[in-house]
């Protein structure tokens, strides 16, 4: 039986003025699926995943998102009370720069504590046992579960972003250039750890990277966009390993010659 999607985007069109931010994007998006999104700067990769998660209203289209009663919602048909309450449980959003999805003015364990607060927690021994467990399971020691995260390094403050994030056991994270900025290392022990959570936890993501490396280590299937529209899709090793899209061709070939 063919799975039914999580999220469906149609005919997804946002303009800028006279300036294509992305035109008549369509697709789907499964349970457990992580799908990349892919193409330099201006191609319109920022603009989509804005307007795919609500945070942008489109000028056309429709983004549809089944519940957890199994029912087909169009996410800019909600109420606010009703969008606010899908990005606190079954959504969630990783910033390239983590201080965009941060406190920077509470502790480590009160970022974790707030999603679950959001949620409905309420016992503070629970709240901060999940919160020692959840920095445990991005690395981050237990000891600096107190400490601001302006006393963390980069790496860390992503780590806590998205231990933040998946703290309520969301279905569908989006994540925005999530290893950008980022020492090579650095990046590399991000990229173990998302992968790792994001399979153990069965997720679906939306990723959106200029690199490469990224979207074949994350990601299952690729879209790969140029002014605003999706010039090629398919699995992630297909499209990279043979692009039949002359920019998709250029996007591979300008990386292999680094």
């Amino acid at each position: 039986m063919t799975p039914t999607p999580l999220l469906n985007v149609d005919s997804l069109t946002v303009r800028y003025g006279a300036r294509i931010g992305c035109q008549d994007v369509c697709f789907d998006l499964y349970p457990g699926e992580v799908l990349g999104v892919v193409g330099e700067s201006g191609s319109g990769k920022s603009t989509l995943l804005n307007a795919v998660s609500g945070q942008l209203a489109p000028d056309s289209g429709k983004v549809l998102y089944k519940t957890r009663l199994n029912e087909p919602s169009n996410i800019y048909a909600m109420t606010g009370p009703d969008g606010r309450i899908l990005m606190r449980t079954d959504w969630a959003f990783v910033h390239q720069n983590p201080r965009d999805g941060l406190r920077m003015s509470v502790s480590a364990g009160a970022n974790i504590g707030e999603r679950l607060m959001g949620v409905g927690w309420r016992h503070y021994g629970e709240i901060r046992t999940a919160g020692l467990n959840w920095l445990e399971k991005v690395e981050i020691d237990e000891d600096r579960v107190d400490d601001l995260p302006s006393t963390f390094s980069g790496g860390m403050l992503q780590r806590l972003q998205i231990a933040r994030n998946l703290v309520s056991k969301p279905r569908l994270v989006f994540m925005d250039e999530p290893t950008g900025g980022l020492d090579v290392s650095v990046q590399a022990r991000l990229l173990d750890l998302l992968r790792g959570l994001v399979a153990d936890l069965g997720l679906s993501v939306m990723i959106v990277t200029h690199d490469l490396a990224v979207a074949r280590l994350l990601s299952h299937r690729l879209m790969v966009m140029q002014g605003g529209r999706v010039v090629e899709s398919g699995l992630t090793d297909q499209v990279l390993d043979d692009p039949q899209h002359p920019y998709s061709q250029l996007l591979v070939s300008s990386i292999l010659q680094v």
